[in-house]
């Protein structure tokens, strides 16, 4: 995904295209994941491989109710990836935030609404959320400082840290690939880390737990927001890497 050498630019990064910014955003992606795992029925909803598979199963056994239940969710993630391709051109003639910060802040007001729904509540309501949320989120933030990234699962962050590590010891003067290797696994532990802090969370406070992927996400929202109205408010034409 990201094995070809960096693309040279002239340009300075934007502040969301940052590494730590991309740091938090895939902890609060690991968050939302053992949130839903360990208190909204058992399921991840950072990514669609495992519903499209219940799918797949609940037609090969004739059971087409169940079948129609795995589009919801499918639904929500496509639903959240047109939206992300249809909102940033109209976001931009407003000239006041970036698409990016502005999808932050509907994240940060979607789990702090649903920090608020009883554990009684169906657990769809949370499920189809973060489905919509993680998707749009996904579809928006793709690199940081042009490295392909992915903030809402982690699975080639796993294959690049294998990757860049053997071509590492292969080329050990090469310094950018040992810098990518460096991103990859930052992203793959800081994943790991707000997963295990949700857990522990979610035993704890239980659905309120939610809450604390908003601080990490009030975080990215205030550092976007400030550098959109000060430092890069002559910059709010130009797309994030990767669009």
């Amino acid at each position: 995904m990201d094995c070809q050498p960096e693309p040279r630019r002239e340009e300075p990064v934007l502040e969301c295209e940052k590494i730590w910014i991309f740091a938090l955003l895939i902890a609060a992606g690991g968050y939302l994941g053992a949130f839903t795992y360990s208190l909204r029925g058992g399921v991840f909803c950072n990514a669609q491989t495992a519903n499209v598979v219940l799918l797949s199963m609940a037609l090969g056994n004739g059971q087409w109710s169940r079948a129609l239940y795995y589009l919801i969710p499918i639904g929500a993630y496509i639903l959240g990836a047109v939206i992300s391709e249809l909102l940033p051109n109209r976001v931009k003639r407003l000239h006041f935030l970036r698409w990016d910060t502005m999808l932050v802040g509907i994240e940060l007001i979607t789990v702090l609404l649903l920090g608020f729904i009883p554990d009684s509540w169906p657990f769809q309501i949370s499920q189809v959320s973060i489905n919509f949320i993680c998707s749009m989120q996904y579809n928006t933030f793709r690199q940081a400082e042009h490295i392909p990234m992915s903030t809402t699962f982690c699975t080639n962050h796993v294959r690049q840290v294998g990757v860049l590590l053997t071509r590492g010891l292969r080329h050990r003067e090469d310094a950018s690939i040992r810098r990518r290797f460096r991103v990859h696994l930052l992203m793959l532990c800081s994943f790991a880390a707000g997963a295990v802090v949700s857990t522990l969370a979610a035993g704890i406070f239980g659905g309120p737990s939610i809450w604390g992927a908003g601080v990490l996400l009030l975080i990215v929202f205030a550092d976007l927001a400030y550098a959109d109205r000060t430092r890069e408010k002559n910059m709010l034409y130009r797309k994030p890497s990767g669009h």
